[in-house]
């Protein structure tokens, strides 16, 4: 007889990981116990050898479904040190410090499903049901071990039945925390209103079905929900909630729903109706113009949709319920709450900021801790392609393999905010927080990073923020009491794609978004930096140019329109005549702009990429202006993969190579990617009357070969071979698959994200890295 001491790190709390080590060891006839450290599971495992090998193998091999085992260390224990166990037992959880590791939020499973539809089920139509494979985790979570005290459903005691398959290792609740029935667990119920229960869920479906607007609360927050089929019903909610355009998303009632509407792969479908259920940016399909479905305001002049299927067993109840009454395929789910503001969590938040939007609030009384929005993903070279990480994907680790000993947190951007929280080679991005322009959405900051810091069980020896001294990002970081280290924006994008992808050494990273401020007080957003974890040079950029407006700027892309044209012809008259031919603004707008560039009034120096994108969009006539961050960015893409899509070849000069004359004028400090002579070419070819998806084509592939051509310029300087590719501007899947494939020729290393954005909310991946190897270096 032998006995070893297993113990098991990863996602291994909350994902019933003790049931099954239990049924492990029945099956292989051993004896022992297994025990929740909180950041391991412990278990001694007795027995015969071939028993306790054979226990080993079940244990690697079959692992809960949603469990994520990233090490399991094994040792022998000497003879009667522990004794001999009589049979084996799940033991009480026990504290113990460590490497923690926090599940997310797992979508309703299959059993579940059935269960919640079949009418002899004790919990037929349950709201809350859940067992130990799915349900609530992060956002019930007050500490570690994941035990029901230590979470928001602690306030509902089980009832004899519940507590009898909670503590039966033969059911498929044994040891799930949020287990409850319809006669212990939490209740749905209308806020402001006398229904509750069953009169609540037929009173929103039918509001829903009448082409109303219901606020509902999910698992992370609420959601503002209506007819995704109805035109009327969207377009109110588009004024009341004054989004003219931006996407909405879509929840669809099950996967051939999703297929009647948009192209799913098989990787996209795996996804789709995985355990983490992000929305899918998916392709729509081609229609008759009569045919039925989600109606044309749910993403107008968008090629795709964002699409999701429902992961809470409440959201499941919206489709299908046994009143009778015939609800849409699809669901408008957009988050829910203002403008700027966090989503909303509770009663209280919800009835203050979403009554004017909405005609009912569908709630429930089971407390969100952290906030979770939905997550948001595309996909590039069918994988998958993250714009928003938060629900179902944080705050899962990034682990590098650094040397690194410490623990910092990094306060993320001012739009797009998440947090990161770093221990030692470990690196835990927050849940999607929002903007920080909106006090309300500081305060949701400050508030997920205490409870964080509490969960992880960390006290950070320095802050990192963003170098920009204005960005309430910043201000949380100071107001810490720690010591502060700041990072450039753009360097941080970078240190976030080379972490993602475990890179210890140098590369030339180039990062490309809207704005971030510069080491020398400019605006930048188009650069070539030479980086590592130690520090970074700036070694090229998009050529200067002036941002004239202030913030307004970015919202009008003509405005940047103008002032390219103006640096490039340095005639007024000239340019008057250009802007006029384009129809960009009115002769006064355009001599009042130029009038301020002259006098450098209320102008900023720029080499903004997401600018230029809306300046081209405006030359072209795509987008002259912005209703949502990256509208214009957005149209001018889709309008050259329109064009991709029809002609594979291209009869004009698209090689990227910079002009030699202005190559003899570019400064010592650093190589400038110059695209004066690329918006001379597109504002005379727009208005000879080439078509505008083609020179919105010429445009990706001209800028793919500058950046390429930079790379390769810095390569012969530095002898660095590898690329990462980072900001927001990557979002751009044509932009990205130019540039890589472009770089891959020219026989580049190429980093790209993957599961981190490339936008700004992974840059606290990337402050947290450096503030890791700050530390290190005890700076």
């Amino acid at each position: 007889m032998i006995t070893k001491k297993i113990r098991v790190y990863g996602i291994v709390q909350g994902v019933g990981f003790r049931p099954t080590v239990s049924r492990h060891a029945a099956a292989a006839g051993i004896t022992g116990s297994v025990c929740n450290k909180g950041p391991y599971v412990e278990i001694f495992a007795q027995g015969e050898e071939k028993c306790v090998k054979d226990f080993l193998e079940r244990l690697e091999k079959q692992p809960p479904k949603r469990a994520a085992i990233l090490k399991i260390n094994t040792e022998d224990v000497k003879e009667g040190e522990y004794g001999k166990f009589n049979d084996f037992q799940i033991i009480e959880s026990e504290k113990t410090k460590g490497e923690i590791f926090v599940s997310p939020d797992i979508a309703i499973c299959e059993e579940c499903k059935k269960e919640m539809y079949d009418p002899k089920d004790r919990r037929y139509l349950h709201p809350f049901i859940n067992c130990t494979c799915c349900g609530p985790r992060l956002t019930i979570l007050d500490a570690l071990p994941y035990d029901r005290e230590r979470t928001s459903m602690k306030e509902f005691p089980m009832c004899p039945d519940c507590a009898s398959e909670y503590e039966d290792p033969a059911t498929r609740r044994y040891d799930a925390q949020p287990v409850c029935c319809n006669d212990c667990g939490p209740e749905v119920y209308l806020t402001g209103r006398e229904e509750r229960g069953r009169a609540a869920i037929i009173a929103t479906r039918k509001m829903i079905h009448d082409g109303g607007i219901v606020a509902i609360k999910g698992i992370g927050g609420f959601h503002l929900c209506c007819d995704a089929t109805n035109e009327e019903a969207v377009q109110r909610l588009r004024t009341l909630k004054n989004r003219p355009a931006k996407p909405f998303a879509v929840m669809a009632r099950d996967v051939e729903a999703v297929k009647q509407e948009c192209l799913v792969n098989e990787v996209q479908e795996e996804i789709l109706d995985g355990h983490q259920k992000p929305i899918l940016l998916l392709e729509k399909r081609k229609k008759s113009a009569d045919s039925t479905g989600l109606c044309k305001s749910v993403a107008p002049g968008n090629p795709k949709v964002g699409i999701m299927l429902p992961y809470a067993p409440v959201q499941m109840l919206l489709f299908r319920y046994d009143d009778g009454i015939q609800m849409p395929d699809y669901l408008v789910m957009t988050s829910g709450n203002v403008s700027g503001a966090p989503i909303c969590r509770d009663d209280k938040e919800a009835v203050e900021e979403l009554s004017h939007l909405c005609d009912l609030i569908f709630s429930h009384d089971r407390k969100i801790r952290i906030r979770a929005d939905d997550s948001v993903m595309d996909f590039y070279k069918g994988e998958p392609y993250m714009i928003r990480r938060s629900r179902g994907y944080a705050p899962l680790p990034t682990m590098v393999t650094m040397p690194w000993k410490g623990q910092v947190l990094a306060a993320g951007g001012e739009l797009k905010n998440t947090f990161c929280i770093g221990v030692d080679g470990r690196f835990y991005l927050s849940p999607y927080v929002g903007d920080l322009e909106d006090l309300r959405t500081v305060k949701a900051l400050q508030e997920t990073i205490h409870r964080f810091e509490t969960l992880l069980e960390v006290e950070p020896e320095v802050a990192a923020c963003d170098l920009h001294p204005k960005y309430n990002s910043t201000v949380v970081a100071e107001e810490l009491g720690l010591p502060v280290v700041k990072i450039q924006h753009h360097y941080a994008h970078i240190l976030s794609c080379m972490a993602e992808n475990d890179r210890k050494e140098q590369v030339i990273g180039v990062a490309f978004d809207g704005t971030g401020y510069g080491t020398d007080g400019t605006i930048w957003g188009g650069e070539l930096l030479l980086a590592d974890y130690h520090g970074f040079e700036r070694m090229g950029s998009i050529e200067p140019f002036l941002q004239i407006g202030g913030d307004i700027s970015a919202k009008e892309g003509w405005r940047i329109a103008v002032s390219l044209i103006y640096q490039q012809t340095q005639d007024k008259e000239q340019t008057m005549e250009i802007v006029k031919k384009l129809n960009l603004c009115s002769e006064s707008e355009c001599k009042v702009l130029l009038a301020m560039a002259d006098r450098k009034m209320n102008v900023v120096l720029s080499t903004s990429a997401g600018r230029l994108f809306d300046a081209v969009s405006a030359i072209l006539g795509i987008r002259t202006k912005s209703t949502f961050e990256g509208e214009a960015s957005m149209a001018l893409e889709f309008a050259a993969e329109a064009y991709e899509k029809e002609i594979w070849e291209i009869d004009e000069p698209a090689d990227g190579e910079s002009d030699p004359d202005e190559e003899k004028k570019e400064p010592e400090d650093r190589l400038i990617m110059k695209i004066g002579s690329l918006i001379k070419y597109l504002t005379e070819k727009k208005t000879e009357g080439i078509q505008a998806e083609k020179l919105a084509y010429i445009f990706h592939q001209k800028l793919a070969g500058l950046i390429t051509d930079g790379c390769r310029k810095i390569r012969k300087k530095t002898k660095c071979n590898c690329v990462a590719l980072s900001g927001g501007v990557f979002q751009n899947r044509l932009l990205l698959r130019m540039v890589e494939e472009g770089l891959e020729k020219e026989h580049f290393t190429v980093l790209r994200h993957h599961l981190i954005p490339a936008n700004d909310g992974g840059i606290a991946l990337g402050q947290a890295a450096y503030a890791m190897q700050y530390i290190q270096e005890g700076k």
